[in-house]
């Protein structure tokens, strides 16, 4: 039977397994408030969006250290300029040393160009679009990269929409064991029934605590298991 505790419970818990509440909160870190996301340049979300598909599977380290390349390879990745590179090009790029050479993941950044785009001229920009999504439905967000988006499903959207500074829960593996350990979800966490499950606990433990979903995400991988933290920042 599936039992959702306290938020209290599981804070508590988190600060015996970290050494106190002063501990525990210089190991947590907090998304961008809105307006402050609102004022971030669409080419930087592309940007995010691109490294987050190549460190996908890769070592994320060997991605960082050739970001530089990647930049000025794809022009700073300003969104009209990526998306008027003809296939010749993505091809070149895709055989150049200073990045990966991955031509499948090259081809997903001016996919990702031409999504950007298209919110721009429904919304005006993908940043207000992204600021204004709310919270309270953040799998809905992450449906909709899936969906129009490239190799953005799984938690490689996340990921980026936490590095860029949208409040956001992770999908880590403590995380998934909680919810697993506690029958609120079974098979897949990804699967429409777990996400809703999950979205609906993160809503329940905001509620009662006012803390971002980040937080909260970060909280639950304090208290409980190997604590793999590494995939929480």
């Amino acid at each position: 039977m599936a039992t959702l505790e306290t938020f209290e419970h599981l804070y508590q818990r988190a600060c015996e397994r970290k050494g106190g509440p002063k501990n525990l909160a210089l190991l947590l870190s907090k998304p961008l408030p809105p307006n402050k996301l609102k004022e971030i340049g669409d080419d930087r979300f592309l940007a995010e969006f691109s490294k987050k598909v190549f460190q996908s599977g890769f070592v994320w380290r060997v991605v960082r250290n050739k970001w530089p390349n990647f930049e000025q390879a794809f022009f700073n990745f300003e969104i009209e300029k990526v998306i008027l590179m003809p296939d010749e090009m993505l091809e070149k790029k895709a055989q150049d040393p200073s990045i990966i050479r991955n031509y499948n993941k090259v081809k997903t950044i001016r996919e990702n160009a031409l999504m950007i785009q298209a919110v721009q001229q429904e919304k005006g920009s993908f940043a207000d679009f992204v600021a204004q999504w709310p919270n309270h439905d953040i799998i809905g967000l992450w449906a909709y990269l899936k969906k129009h988006g490239a190799r953005l499903g799984g938690n490689t959207g996340p990921y980026a929409l936490r590095a860029i500074g949208k409040d956001t829960f992770i999908l880590s593996q403590d995380v998934v064991a909680y919810f697993t350990q506690r029958d609120l979800i079974s098979g897949s966490a990804t699967s429409k029934r777990s996400l809703t499950a999950i979205q609906q606990a993160f809503n329940d433990f905001h509620q009662q605590s006012n803390l971002s979903l980040q937080e909260i995400s970060q909280i639950i991988s304090y208290s409980v298991g190997d604590n793999h933290v590494q995939v929480e920042y």
